[in-house]
């Protein structure tokens, strides 16, 4: 009887082991995927040492580093340092994720190198409000100061769902490559910014770009940063060691260089085989403000210089092109020949940038004429820069305009279609419109022009850095779709680009230039023309696959 009894008391013992160890179970697991999350230990898993303080601000800087680095080799195109410049700050998740980093704190790691990159990035935006805005230095440097901010945003972001994939398993480089290609896709810059920008000097390099665009230079270049954060862990965490990493890396590279050589010499026995136009710029280095007050001389200038270039290459000059609002004078929309009130005694066809108005609405207008005067067609600019030509918000409130008196207030135009002349086809693009891909990808698509011509004025941003990455965004223009692209500014940098990438002729800034080149008129199809930015979206996908559903929570890296 009494060991009945023992027995007995033992069975609902057993029973209530078992169902601690299932709840102890479901416990562990629950910490785990806990961890996975917030980037803290199980309370079964051994404590890790905490980071000193110094420690910490250390990383701080190395953050901001590797921002600064970043700006040197995008906005100053030192191209070298692409294949380093995120390593600061991945060390310096690396060894917070050790110590148990919450999310929180890689936010603000990626959020310093992102602040401080943009701000050396775009630190030209002060001088572009000033002249844009009229608002006082304060307000100026503070609207800059939230683009800064605001454009950190994107590292911000890029470091979260790497660490977000690196809590889920996935390795250095894996995690990083599609991390980056999401955010040069999905995020919203005021001027385009990619990493594959820094090689706009190494044609050998650009012509990935007529397969997928900048973002797949970026793709290919990224790796070597993720291979270099991987040999560190093998060396000092005694991990595998990255082979596969390494070699894909090596292959990027390789594959990147192979095909810049074979497409260079294939595009240029095109070139050579095909027509071609001598085409003359000219560049008065004359502001909006400098025509405001005497719109006469900047016309005069024009013509000055047009005449000159007419009178060293004769019948040889084929096409002319002034800048973007070469002609501040509204011309009537009943108008058709400009010969007297344009031209005047240059005869060569002319594509020139003016002003429009149709039904009380003004229109920021390329015209082109014949050497008579003819107007054989107009674009009216598509993609308006705000605060140059409107207002964010101002036509709900008007007020907005009396604040900001500088502010243009234009209407876009509707359609992309080309210039036809002389059985040429030409796509001309307004402002910055020749540093988005998509948008002259579409107008390719619709013209299949012979040439790209863009029309702009880059007096607004001062004698700065951004002029030159204007053009160096627009080079890629050229590249993905190997036409050659013809560049007219008021005050520099006025080019022009051959069909993958080259610059055969450029002036400074702020000069008086006037430039020629004789132009292969070519025509054709690129892979980037029919499939557009596929390595941005497919990395998009990847990334969030891998950040918040690939591999199992527990499973740690």
């Amino acid at each position: 009887m009494s060991k009945k009894k023992k027995s007995g008391k033992k069975k609902p013992a057993a029973k209530k082991t078992k169902a601690n160890a299932e709840e102890v179970a479901e416990a562990s697991e629950s910490a785990r995927e806990s961890a996975s999350e917030s980037g803290s230990a199980p309370a079964d898993e051994p404590a890790r040492a905490p980071l000193s303080t110094a420690a910490r601000w250390q990383h701080l800087a190395l953050a901001g580093f590797a921002g600064i680095v970043q700006c040197l080799a995008t906005t100053f195109s030192v191209w070298p340092l692409a294949f380093v410049c995120f390593v600061p700050t991945m060390f310096a998740i690396e060894r917070e994720r050790e110590a148990g980093a919450t999310t929180k704190r890689i936010l603000l790691l990626g959020f310093v190198h992102g602040s401080i990159g943009y701000t050396g990035g775009y630190y030209w935006l002060v001088e572009m409000l000033e002249q844009f805005s009229g608002f006082g230095m304060l307000a100026n440097i503070g609207i800059a100061s939230i683009f800064w901010l605001y454009h950190g945003l994107q590292q911000t972001a890029l470091f979260w769902l790497y660490d977000r994939a690196r809590r889920r398993g996935w390795s250095v480089t894996v995690a990083l490559v599609p991390a980056l290609c999401a955010l040069e896709t999905i995020f919203l810059f005021l001027f385009p910014s990619y990493l594959g920008a820094g090689f706009h000097d190494m044609p050998i390099f650009m012509q990935v770009a007529d397969l997928g665009g900048p973002v797949l230079l970026s793709a290919l270049a990224v790796p070597l940063n993720g291979v270099l954060i991987e040999v560190w862990r093998h060396r000092t965490r005694g991990e595998r060691f990255p082979k596969r990493a390494l070699i894909a890396a090596v292959g990027a590279l390789v594959f990147t260089l192979a095909y810049g050589g074979y497409r260079i010499h294939e595009t240029d026995q095109r070139a050579e085989a095909a027509d071609h136009l001598e085409v003359g710029l000219v560049q008065v280095n004359m502001g909006i403000f400098d025509k405001r007050e005497d719109p006469y001389e900047g016309h005069r200038r024009h013509l000055e210089q047009s005449l000159e270039l007419e009178e060293e290459l004769g019948e040889g000059l084929d096409l002319l092109v002034w800048p973007e609002s070469a002609y501040t004078f509204f011309i009537p929309e009943e108008e058709r020949n400009l010969k007297r009130r344009v031209l005047g005694r240059v005869s060569t066809p002319t594509l020139f940038g003016g002003l429009s108005r149709r039904e009380d609405k003004s229109y920021n207008t390329a015209y082109m004429l014949d050497g008579d005067g003819e107007i054989l067609g107009t674009y009216d600019k598509t993609y308006l820069l705000a605060f140059g030509e409107y207002l964010p918000f101002g036509e709900t409130f008007p007020i907005l305009y009396e604040w900001s008196p500088n502010t243009g207030h234009f209407t876009p135009g509707d359609h992309q279609r080309p210039f036809e002349w002389n059985g040429y086809r030409i796509s001309t693009l307004l402002c910055y419109e020749d540093t988005l891909p998509t948008f002259t990808r579409s107008a390719v698509q619709q013209a299949n022009p012979h040439l790209l011509v863009n029309i702009t004025n880059d007096a607004w941003f001062g004698d700065t850095q951004e002029p030159w990455i204007h053009l160096a965004l627009a080079k890629f223009r050229a590249v993905e779709h190997h036409r050659a692209l013809v560049r007219s500014t008021n005050s520099g940098v006025s080019a022009v680009v051959d069909p993958v990438g080259r610059v055969l002729t450029h002036s400074g800034v702020f000069e008086r230039a006037t430039l020629h080149a004789n132009i292969p008129m070519l025509d054709g199809w690129t892979l980037y023309q029919s499939t557009g930015n596929w390595p941005g979206w497919a990395g998009t996908g990847l990334i969030f696959w891998l950040a918040f559903i690939g591999r199992r929570r527990d499973a740690l890296s």
